[in-house]
């Protein structure tokens, strides 16, 4: 997914697994260039930057040095960064809690900012600005990458943390040296000695979108060794000269397995060679002097290795459907388009600072239900009492407290701890409402379970509402829905189905 989870590594420090990177003209001041990084897949509310990573934006001048199958651009040594740390959390005077940051400029200015503050903060000089803060994943996945089949958006009502720097183009990039740049980002840990291995030089990066889990890991290929921690450790702009021929190789490989997954072949080996070394110097690139709109993603490398002058700015937009222009690419090379099964995010980026759409925060719903021969006294008598061991993956509960308060933890069959609270029940009609503690990863979790009469027999009704973090809505649903329907339809055998 884009950058999201790829890696080892990352996935086990979500606040440093960045997800996204963009470069794109303001649209609300053309003189004005935006970049942003994202991090943090599937965040939830209370989702915080890390106070012990440093997270950059770098940019370089790029020169392109060869077209067709000696397709190339060069970076130059001199970099701008753009470097964020932050703090960990304080309180403000009416004790809501709050984290500062600090972002250092190109050239060392400092300037200081709150995260989630929509404003965001600009120097005095007013050519640079910044944010930090929670927003909706612009990026969204409606493939089953592997098999190359339709699904709805994968990511549908995540979040994400954000990082925008938006500054006067000509007064940071001194456009008279050349108009065409490329982008990375980076989270970088604390160095450490240590006697044992060498220190991490980083987290993650990114360039362009896709590198690692659909180009270097791409899933159609069987039994490889995973790169992307590897590739991860690579220094941005200077991939290592002995492990050039290891990721360019990989390169090659996935590149002809994606040519063939519609069963023809559109790329010549020459041209296919091209494209990784293309990719193999991975940046984002994007040129200030030309338009930069949704579907400019890629047009300059694209053009380059088709021989052609690019024309359009390239980077990536905030709305920009990267996927599906990388797929149709690597897989018919722009013959026919290649449209997954949504066409925009949860929520469309906005037109003006900070550009992407504010967090989700709709509370998402399960709700199953089955109908019994039963009457509802009799169902209640089981499932009413709140400590649960009637349900089949449930292997041990333990409850602590007595009455509205009481806590239930919960061993699941397959080694899970879950905690609940009893928030309300009234035996009289069969009702009670529960609050998830630990063990989901959603917030503002609500569960309710409800014995209603319906004919001869019961109807029972299991419903909850949350919000999603640490993993995606698809999945949360997925989890919850199981557990729901397993409960339910062990009730069948007990009471029987009502007729």
């Amino acid at each position: 997914m884009s950058d999201h989870v790829d890696g080892p590594r990352s996935i086990g420090d979500p606040s440093a697994d960045i997800t996204d990177l963009f470069a794109f003209t303001s649209p609300d001041n053309p003189t004005r260039t935006v970049l942003a990084v994202d991090v943090f897949p599937s965040a939830g509310e209370d989702a915080i930057f890390s106070n012990i990573i440093k997270y950059s934006i770098a940019v370089r001048r790029v020169t392109v040095v060869g077209v067709g199958n000696s397709a190339k651009f060069q970076p130059a040594d001199d970099e701008f960064r753009f470097s964020f740390r932050f703090d960990v959390l304080k309180r403000d005077a009416a004790g809501k809690a709050i984290q500062l940051g600090l972002c250092t400029l190109p050239g060392g200015r400092e300037l200081s900012l709150t995260v989630g503050d929509e404003k965001g903060a600009s120097t005095p000089e007013g050519d640079v600005r910044v944010f930090a803060g929670l927003r909706s994943d612009p990026f969204y996945l409606a493939w089953d990458v592997a098999e190359l089949t339709k699904l709805p958006n994968l990511l549908q009502h995540t979040n994400v943390l954000c990082i925008v720097v938006e500054f006067d183009t000509r007064r940071v990039l001194d456009t008279t040296k050349g108009s065409l740049f490329g982008a990375i980002a980076e989270t970088v840990p604390p160095q450490q000695r240590s006697l044992i291995a060498p220190p991490i030089a980083r987290i993650d990066w990114i360039g362009r979108p896709e590198q690692t889990n659909i180009r270097l890991n791409n899933p159609a290929l069987s039994a490889i060794q995973d790169l992307r921690d590897l590739w991860n450790q690579q220094t941005p702009f200077a991939v290592s000269k002995e492990l050039q021929s290891l990721f360019l190789q990989r390169l090659k490989d996935s590149l002809a397995n994606w040519d063939m997954h519609d069963g023809k072949a559109d790329w010549t080996p020459e041209a296919l060679a091209a494209n990784a070394n293309v990719f193999l110097d991975d940046f984002l690139l994007f040129d200030v002097a030309k338009p930069i709109n949704d579907e400019s993603h890629l047009e300059i490398e694209k053009s380059t290795i088709n021989g052609l002058p690019y024309q359009t700015g390239g980077g990536r937009t905030v709305d920009a459907n990267s996927i599906d222009i990388l797929l149709t690419w690597l897989v018919n090379r722009d013959r026919e388009f290649l449209q997954g099964g949504a066409t925009g995010a949860t929520k469309p980026g906005m037109k003006s600072f900070p550009y992407f759409a504010t967090p989700n925060t709709e509370l998402q719903t399960v709700a199953e239900s089955v109908e019994l021969a039963a009457t509802p006294d009799d169902v209640w008598s089981l499932i009413g009492q709140f400590g649960g061991a009637w349900h089949p993956l449930t292997a041990r509960v333990n409850l602590t407290g007595a009455g509205i308060g009481q806590l239930r933890t919960i061993q699941t069959v397959d080694g899970q701890k879950i905690v609940e609270r009893l928030e309300a029940i009234d035996d009289a009609k069969r009702f009670l409402r529960y609050t998830n503690i630990a063990g989901m990863a959603a917030s503002q979790y609500s569960g309710t379970l409800e014995v209603k009469p319906k004919g001869s027999g019961c109807v029972v009704d299991w419903r909850a509402q949350f919000l999603t973090s640490d993993k995606t809505d698809r999945a949360v649903k997925v989890i919850v829905t199981t557990l729901f329907k397993a409960g339910l339809e062990s009730l069948k055998p007990r009471f029987g189905v009502a007729k």
